[in-house]
């Protein structure tokens, strides 16, 4: 009898083992892209500036932007492939996953001139609003208001502008958040509350968001680090690059809400 008990207990732990792991993690990145003419931004170099143009720009297929540094300069995700958006404010979509775990990522250039619709449909995806289903190897993924993780990444819309979205009450976990841009806990806390949804990294001063952060929170995130851990690595990482000071750059980074 106790070897039956023991059988089906290792039969049962192997079964949900094999559960957990089918049921892949989701990611979705939204990308302002940098806009000269568009954004109140401090000028860039027009060819990394225009928020038409992808391919070359600061915060997509620059250095350091999001499509670059995901797809060439880091081991831990591979392009799946680039998609189709129904969406006409997004001008590229691309699809990745990670190397190691069972975690897809799916990331949005929005045009530059259509940062106040990157924002809203981001903080609408906080509240879980506006699902997006995706098939691959045969799974069905669910990014937008079912991904597991949401990130904006670009200038702070909010200094400019205001948002009109409408929040719907949230059932279940909170929907993790990162928001790398300007003082974006000072100016964005408000909707986050309001969509109800856990901001795990965000910033408290002036930053540059390139996607050497972006990677490294989510390093953390998939590991299932804490708040102040994922902290920390975003610190590390922007003091690598930016040379800034560790001092500095742990000033700059902060998780959850102001008590």
């Amino acid at each position: 009898m106790e070897n039956k008990q023991k059988y089906f207990l290792v039969l049962i732990v192997f079964i949900l083992s094999i559960k957990s792991y089918s049921q892949a993690k989701t990611i979705h990145v939204f990308v302002a892209l940098c806009d000269n003419q568009f954004q109140g931004i401090v000028p860039v170099p027009s060819k990394i500036g225009n928020g038409k143009d992808p391919k070359l720009n600061l915060y997509w297929g620059a250095a350091y932007g999001v499509s670059n540094f995901f797809n060439v300069k880091t081991k831990d995700w591979k392009l799946v492939k680039h998609l189709e958006s129904t969406n006409t404010n997004v001008l590229d979509r691309m699809l990745f996953k990670h190397a190691t775990k069972n975690v897809y990522l799916l990331a949005d250039a929005y045009d530059g001139q259509q940062i106040k619709s990157c924002t809203e449909d981001f903080l609408k995806v906080s509240n879980k609003q506006k699902l997006i289903k995706i098939k691959q190897d045969s799974k069905e993924l669910n990014f937008g208001g079912g991904a597991d993780l949401v990130a904006y990444v670009g200038h702070d819309g909010l200094m400019d502008f205001n948002v009109k979205v409408s929040y719907n009450k949230v059932e279940g976990a909170k929907k993790d958040v990162i928001i790398l841009a300007c003082y974006s806990r000072s100016y964005f806390s408000s909707e986050i509350k309001k969509a109800n949804a856990n901001p795990i990294l965000w910033t408290t001063h002036l930053m540059a968001p390139e996607a050497y952060t972006l990677k490294a929170a989510i390093d953390g995130w998939v590991l299932n680090e804490s708040g102040k851990q994922i902290d920390e690595r975003a610190a590390q990482a922007y003091n690598k690059y930016q040379k800034c000071g560790i001092k500095g750059a742990r000033n700059l980074f902060a998780t959850g809400f102001i008590n």
